[in-house]
């Protein structure tokens, strides 16, 4: 099912995803624990590693304030910031006068991580801020958005500036090919599916799941917004790595998944407000920081209303970019990267943080 057919066909996805659930939760043994980091294409260096993340550090200076990119902890791995040549975030950032810069990468789940909540991931994260030097600014990528939202909300005077990117925030506001079949899921489908993979939710389970083209050409296309045959060398580069970055599946702790399920997609409390975070609930009503929403106008994971909501929920000040692209595009299209995130970059170096 191509992704824009999740946004035409609404009244298809309860049998959808009653027979997507059905194969997820099938058996299965996958072994995914102990991975190395993914192959990035900038120069990095490894500056802390816990658990459950791992602290790249890819700056080419120390002066500025740091900006620490976070990636989302969902179906696959980090290296969606750090694709290949001409489809890297991080390349471009730091092109375009953003030489501070680091990256969150969440590492898949093991036995031993297999009970962490989203409280462990913002006690991680704030281990790492803390090792940096706060104030910092925060690059969410999809649900690495809504996490750098529940961090500054928490931590106000540890975020100075934050970047959303195909980021859910409100997921009532417009539907989505992830927060509506949530409606037609239990908790004891969840369950199950965290029992079957022994505490932790299998992302190769999770892969049948998640909304994309059936047409495997077409999703490079729309992915990398590069044409076929992908014979030049660079096209067949980025084509290559984005398959491998596919087929690397990331797991997920049961309780994670579960919170993530119950409190963003279900009973949307970022945006309703009361989000439980390290003992508190918070409200995004408390923010004043400045905001840079990159969007995409044909993201079926987190729509325009989704992402856009945030600015009638925080009090700071947001410029908007909005992109003719899908979901992955915004952190792996060549002409969106090309043309959007010099923009994100330019606003990280040049506004000035809030009071």
């Amino acid at each position: 099912m191509a992704w824009e057919d999740w946004t035409r066909h609404l009244w298809d996805w309860p049998l959808a995803s009653l027979e997507m659930w059905r194969r997820a939760l099938e058996p299965g043994d996958e072994a995914t624990a102990g991975r190395p980091p993914p192959p990035w294409t900038t120069p990095a260096r490894l500056t802390l590693e816990l658990a459950s993340m791992r602290l790249w550090d890819f700056s080419t200076a120390r002066k500025q304030r740091p900006a620490v990119i976070l990636s989302p902890f969902a179906l696959h791995d980090a290296q969606i910031a750090d694709l290949a040549p001409g489809h890297s975030i991080v390349a471009t950032l730091l092109r375009h006068g953003c030489r501070r810069l680091y990256l969150i990468e969440w590492k898949s789940a093991t036995p031993a991580t297999r009970l962490e909540t989203i409280d462990d991931l913002l006690a991680a994260l704030n281990v790492a801020i803390d090792d940096l030097g706060a104030p910092v600014d925060l690059v969410g990528l999809c649900q690495g958005g809504w996490l750098s939202l529940l961090y500054a909300a928490r931590f106000p005077a540890k975020v100075s500036r934050i970047v959303l990117a195909g980021a859910p925030v409100d997921v009532a506001a417009e539907a989505s090919a992830l927060s509506e079949p949530v409606k037609s899921t239990c908790d004891d489908e969840i369950r199950r599916l965290i029992d079957l993979g022994g505490g932790c939710v299998k992302g190769e389970r999770m892969a049948p799941l998640w909304p994309r083209e059936d047409d495997c050409e077409k999703r490079l296309i729309d992915a990398l917004e590069i044409e076929p045959p992908f014979s030049a060398p660079r096209a067949a580069r980025a084509a290559a790595a984005f398959r491998e970055w596919d087929r690397r599946t990331l797991d997920l702790p049961g309780p994670y998944f579960h919170e993530v399920f119950r409190h963003l997609f279900r009973d949307n409390l970022l945006a309703k407000g009361g989000f439980p975070a390290l003992g508190r609930p918070v409200d995004l009503a408390v923010l004043r920081h400045p905001l840079f929403l990159l969007i995409g106008e044909k993201d079926a994971i987190a729509p325009p209303a989704q992402a856009l909501a945030v600015t009638r929920l925080t009090q700071g000040a947001a410029e908007t970019a909005q992109a003719p692209c899908g979901h992955l595009a915004l952190f792996m299209g060549r002409k969106t990267i090309a043309r959007e995130w010099p923009r994100v970059a330019a606003w990280l170096t040049k506004a000035e943080a809030h009071p």
